[in-house]
């Protein structure tokens, strides 16, 4: 492994998940100004917009797109306009 090329400061961070007020904590160099207390342990906190608790993808409530039926609709409008009569 290189030397002097991976940060010395890692330590315990807060993540929080804005859309659901899941918290979790991983080790991190992030630099944070906020801190929170979780089972009596003060970490500092890093709060981020959406996490695999929120992101659709893992919590399995996905959208499913129908594209069929927007290629059909877009061939309805548009499609064949360049054919010659």
């Amino acid at each position: 492994m290189k030397q002097g090329i991976h940060p010395e400061n890692y330590r315990e961070v807060a993540f929080k998940d804005m859309s659901n007020d899941e918290v979790f904590i991983t080790r991190s160099t992030v630099e944070t100004k906020e801190t929170i207390e979780v089972d009596g342990k003060t970490y500092p906190l890093l709060k981020v917009e959406i996490s695999s608790t929120s992101h659709p993808f893992y919590t399995g409530k996905a959208k499913l797109v129908d594209t069929a039926g927007r290629v059909d609709k877009f061939m309805s409008r548009y499609g064949n306009r360049n054919k010659k009569k």
